[in-house]
């Protein structure tokens, strides 16, 4: 159900499942949707953003926004910006932080979401992290989001109110896919994997999370996979 005063809300959209999930929400408790992509030189950038923009016109969002944020690929310390590091193979059992996390990448995200969210009066910040069946990334965890949410308040106008809103943050990829369903969420515009920009390649962390949430939900992957 949406506000019954006019609430305006910025979406952070990778062009993901989780990302698209969490846009459905919002556009479920939002009257205007300001949609932001930000590319950081990762691998699948081009392929990600073509996702961004199916969701962005599936929802037809009144807002959009797509943001270089080039200086994480320069600094590195992440298969995903870093050509010379392999991106691994999944390891689902594993407690470790993968080559995939991209250093303090959500906060850098989350500066620019409310740099906007401020000029243009939105409200609400929307982002998909997910911390109980994700890879682990610290920047995912609950705690993280509180931590921002008190810069958000320190750093800001006195009169500025910006909530930041994670609405899937302790569902399983099972439940995510499912909520999706629920909510008519276009599966099929989204792209997870970490390597390959035609064919998914169904063994990275993201592409494995992926297949395992649909697994265990009783429904097909929409996307298709190397065989």
């Amino acid at each position: 159900m949406k506000a019954s005063s006019s609430v305006k809300a910025v979406v952070l959209v990778s062009g993901g499942m989780d990302s698209c999930v969490t846009a459905a929400i919002a556009a479920n408790e939002n009257d205007t949707l300001a949609f932001l992509h930000i590319s950081y030189g990762q691998r699948t950038e081009s392929r990600e953003r073509r996702a961004f923009k199916a969701i962005a016109d599936h929802y037809r969002a009144d807002e959009r926004m797509d943001i270089p944020m080039e200086h994480l690929a320069r600094i590195g310390g992440s298969s995903l910006t870093d050509r010379k590091m392999q991106v691994t193979e999944a390891d689902l059992e594993s407690r470790d932080i993968p080559t995939s996390y991209v250093p303090f990448r959500n906060a850098n995200m989350l500066g620019i979401a409310v740099s906007w969210a401020e000029v243009i009066g939105a409200s609400r910040i929307y982002i998909g992290a997910v911390a109980e069946d994700s890879s682990g990334y610290p920047d995912c965890r609950p705690e993280f989001y509180t931590a921002f949410q008190k810069v958000i308040d320190t750093g800001t106008r006195p009169e500025t109110r910006v909530e930041i809103c994670t609405p899937i943050i302790g569902l399983s990829k099972a439940d995510i896919v499912k909520k999706g369903i629920e909510l008519s969420a276009p599966l099929e515009l989204t792209w997870s994997c970490y390597r390959n920009e035609d064919l998914a390649c169904g063994t990275c962390d993201s592409c494995a999370l992926r297949l395992r949430g649909f697994r265990l939900a009783g429904i097909a992957d929409p996307i298709n996979y190397t065989p």
